[in-house]
């Protein structure tokens, strides 16, 4: 098991950015683990620009293979008052494999206070509960989760995660790399293991300072179709007080 924070203080310095080397117990097939793939790009991003503030959305598009050595590189698109923009790649030996915008905005004077965001339908998982992991040689592996079956949709997912070595990790890289440890919802629709890929994925993180205790984040993904091959799905991360930290949508390729 390769704890992220070993990945992201031991890279190299390039133009822009920075390399690294993707261990093989956060592979999924050919290809990084999503999650891993965005927080590397977040963390190049952080480092574009000073004194940036909160992140408070992404829109990140999978775009093909990352294995082995990788780049992580950021640009900021702009800077205003309240707002940066800032775009980030991360490529290895076969090109392009992630593309992000990282949109980090500034808290802003409002007379508006609204919130009907639905809290956690579960509590965490007591002290004693038996909880799994995946084999060492694969992304799993690096995570401790236990699922919720009850009452759930055909194509729905419920489960409580949380990395096994959190320490030193920035919150926001965690919960980047924590959010995409579902399989897709249409998984479940299948009597049988077939390929799936995410595509695309749009976070909007709802408090500037997300934060859980015990490192547990209950996850939800639901796909209300999938249809021809694709599936877009609901998501929501919610800490262990019930308080919803993440709202996201995730088109899914199914190829089976």
């Amino acid at each position: 098991m390769t704890p992220i924070r070993d990945i992201l203080t031991s890279p190299q310095p390039i133009e822009a950015g920075f390399s690294a080397a993707i261990p093989a117990d956060w592979m999924q097939g050919r290809t990084a683990y999503g999650g891993l793939s965005t927080a590397l790009a977040l963390h190049a991003a952080q480092r574009c620009e000073p004194e940036l503030p909160p992140l408070r959305s992404a829109q990140i598009s999978f775009i093909g293979p990352l294995a082995g050595d990788i780049r992580a590189t950021a640009t900021k698109l702009r800077r205003g008052r309240n707002a940066a923009f800032i775009q980030a790649d991360v490529t290895g030996d076969a090109g392009l494999g992630l593309r992000a915008t990282f949109v980090f905005i500034a808290a802003i004077d409002s007379s508006v206070a609204h919130d009907a965001a639905a809290r956690a339908p579960r509590t965490p998982p007591p002290a004693d509960a038996t909880t799994h992991t995946g084999p060492d040689h694969f992304f799993t592996g690096n995570f401790e989760y236990l699922d919720d079956q009850s009452a759930l949709a055909p194509a729905e997912w419920l489960r409580w995660v949380r990395l096994r070595d959190r320490a030193a990790i920035d919150p926001l890289v965690e919960l980047m790399a924590i959010g995409d440890a579902l399989p897709p919802a249409a998984f479940r629709l299948f009597d049988a293991p077939v390929p799936i890929s995410s595509l695309t994925w749009i976070v909007n993180v709802l408090t500037p300072a997300p934060a859980t205790d015990n490192g547990w984040w209950l996850l939800h993904a639901k796909a209300d179709r999938a249809v021809d091959g694709y599936s877009s799905q609901r998501m929501t991360i919610w800490n262990a007080a019930g308080e919803p930290v993440v709202e996201a949508m995730q088109g899914v390729a199914i190829f089976g």
